[in-house]
């Protein structure tokens, strides 16, 4: 590529419509996490325990566990339009319910059918993202079709948080709902829309798992986000033991910041070092999780490791989708609504697992179940230089997809 297609490719890049994604990814996360932040207000609005109050995002993390696959398969063959806006349409209707239930079994189902919503949304933002643009400028363009997950993170969550503590948490979810608004608007505006494909194009499932390297990059978002989900479901009684309940929003916000730098990071060094950014990032959270594990627990040592912790999470999400396209091929779009089933398996794993330590043990266990996970993480991506994580830059290793 010569120096001046490099310097205009920004210039080139569809990027109200690459925003419009992001948005989209931004009302994703936020309805997933905002629950982390407000359970003391959840727990007694609904009238139940914390952990209990935890699982809204475990059944978040179900819904689009079960959804991606087959309602990816289902939708195929539909307007790529007509699939975003339907999943948008999904969390304008279900954020309302939550805003409005008294009856935590009633807000569990309407968590659950959110996560539906965005079960089907991830597996479409990253592909749509891809057949935007040239392949050369995939690795951008799918990173700022994410950055709404740390804006989401770094902003939207703490100021959730802090508006959920002074005005209750159900205006929180009636601002999702109008966010829901205004982003339809957005998307029918300035996304462009592509054909489904057509059957004979589509590769099998079982074919596309089997794909080599596939199967490891799975792991490795299972094991990576099984570690982070625990840790980040439960920030409100892990701060606690630091005596920083009242700060909650502020650690959120610390997380968030440098998770917005984290995406800024995976942008610049995707195409040129995948694997050295995902080994980097492991590493790091590994270390923080030791940290948090050895040393006594301090407002200045949370601040400090939830800012690395946040660095090496924001780039997640375009790393690993990026490792995972380029290894399936053709096969991208499926590989990617698999990408959807480890990710929320892990979400609600973390939801599951946390709560099971927190009530056993208490906050003091996370960090050690978190360092086993990082560490299998670290050995699998290790193990794939052949298949997954290939060293180089990344236009010499992907076999294609994103079409």
């Amino acid at each position: 590529m010569k120096a001046t297609e490099s310097d205009n490719d920004t210039e080139r890049l569809p990027i109200a419509g690459l925003l419009a994604l992001a948005m989209t990814g931004f009302i994703c996360i936020l309805t997933e996490t905002l629950p982390a932040g407000l359970l003391p207000q959840i727990t007694d609005g609904l009238g139940v325990s914390p952990s209990l109050a935890g699982q809204m995002v475990t059944v978040y993390a179900l819904g689009s566990l079960l959804a991606a696959i087959p309602l990816t398969i289902a939708t195929s063959s539909w307007r790529r339009r007509t699939v975003l806006l339907s999943t948008i349409i999904g969390f304008l209707i279900f954020n309302s319910v939550t805003a409005i239930s008294s009856n935590y079994t009633l807000t569990l189902v309407a968590r659950f059918f959110a996560g539906v919503a965005a079960g089907l949304a991830w597996s479409l933002l990253a592909g749509y993202a891809r057949r935007m643009v040239p392949s050369y400028q995939q690795g951008k363009a799918m990173a700022i079709a994410m950055v709404g997950t740390p804006i989401a993170l770094s902003l939207g969550v703490p100021m959730g948080t802090w508006l959920g503590a002074r005005i209750g948490w159900r205006t929180a979810f009636w601002i999702m709902s109008i966010l829901t608004l205004v982003l339809i608007g957005w998307v029918v505006m300035k996304v462009p829309d592509y054909p489904g494909q057509k059957k004979g194009d589509r590769l099998p499932l079982l074919r596309v798992f089997s794909t080599p390297g596939v199967r490891p990059v799975l792991s490795v978002v299972i094991a990576w986000m099984l570690a982070h989900n625990i840790l980040y479901t439960y920030i409100a009684p892990f701060v606690e033991s630091a005596g920083m309940q009242d700060r909650v929003d502020l650690v959120l916000l610390v997380f968030g910041l440098a998770a917005l730098v984290g995406i800024w990071m995976a942008g610049k060094l995707v195409d040129r070092l995948l694997r050295a950014t995902v080994l980097t990032s492991l590493a790091a959270f590994g270390l923080v999780s030791l940290l948090f594990g050895i040393v006594s627990i301090s407002p200045w040592v949370i601040y400090g490791g939830v800012a690395i912790w946040g660095l090496t999470f924001g780039g997640a999400a375009t790393l690993l989708q990026t490792a995972l396209a380029d290894t399936a091929g053709d096969g991208a779009d499926v590989a990617l609504s698999m990408n959807v089933v480890a990710w929320n398996g892990a979400i609600a794993g973390g939801g599951i697992m946390g709560g099971i330590l927190l009530d056993a043990y208490g906050p003091t266990a996370f960090p050690w179940a978190l360092t086993v996970l990082l560490v299998i993480a670290l050995l699998i991506v290790w193990s794939g230089r052949v298949r997954g994580f290939t060293p180089g830059a990344r236009t010499s290793n992907a076999k294609g997809g994103g079409h």
